[in-house]
């Protein structure tokens, strides 16, 4: 009995250990690989990447893979997201009713949208020239992508917390892991952003994820020790 309650602890330890430095890893990836995308950006530099991208999406073009993107870039877009993210909340109040997810939804839909608008306006970079699709605003870092990488990244992350099987967990963090980067090609595809910008995109809306996270977590825990001791103040005097 030791023994087995010995070895769930290790293994859960293990397990937490291995989250955290994975969580550390992407973050100081995601902070170095905006800074210098950034940087460059700031700078009027030309990465060869964005002209490889262009070329690459270019040669799959095709009317099964123009009508394939436009489906997939969908499900980054203000009419898809705006009503996803409320039923996600209405889901989280009302049936599992955990009001601080419900609180992260909007945190994380909302912050990255505003986050991105301000770095737009920052970096000040114009769009590619002959887009697919009709796109206004400016270009970096891509909205589409850092709102998809903030959305989609906080159900990788409630899946993690909440589903219990193991192989299910997996499989379903993989493929929205892979979603959101086919919403990030689709914004090269149809040339209305450039790779860079869907790089930055990607980089900063997982760090705001991390973050948001984090400092709503924190919140959480010390708002329960706050209210711990009201509550137990209130059953002592009631029981008087």
């Amino acid at each position: 009995m030791i023994r087995n309650i010995y070895k769930k602890i290790v293994a859960e330890t293990a397990l937490f250990t291995v989250e955290l430095v994975l969580v550390l890893l992407l973050f100081v990836v995601c902070i170095i690989g905006f800074l210098y995308l950034g940087n460059e950006i700031s700078d009027g530099n030309n990465l060869g990447i964005d002209e490889k991208a262009f070329a690459f999406a270019g040669d799959l073009r095709s009317p099964e893979i123009n009508s394939f993107i436009q489906f997939i870039t969908f499900f980054a877009s203000r009419h898809f997201l705006t009503p996803a993210a409320l039923l996600l909340c209405a889901y989280f109040l009302f049936i599992r009713k955990h009001r601080w997810y419900t609180l992260k939804v909007p945190v994380v839909a909302l912050g990255s949208i505003l986050l991105n608008l301000v770095m737009k306006f920052f970096f000040d970079r114009q769009r590619p020239l002959s887009p697919l699709v009709e796109a206004s605003g400016l270009s970096f870092p891509s909205g589409h992508s850092m709102v998809a990488a903030s959305f989609y990244g906080l159900l990788i992350y409630l899946v993690w917390q909440n589903v219990e099987r193991p192989a299910l967990r997996y499989t379903l963090v993989a493929l929205i892991a892979v979603f959101i980067f086919f919403i990030g090609f689709s914004r090269i595809y149809l040339r209305v952003h450039y790779a860079t910008d869907v790089l930055a995109g990607f980089a900063a809306g997982f760090l705001w994820v991390i973050i948001g996270i984090s400092l709503l977590r924190r919140i959480e825990r010390y708002t329960r020790k706050e209210i711990a001791p009201v509550v137990e103040d209130e059953i002592l005097t009631g029981n008087e």
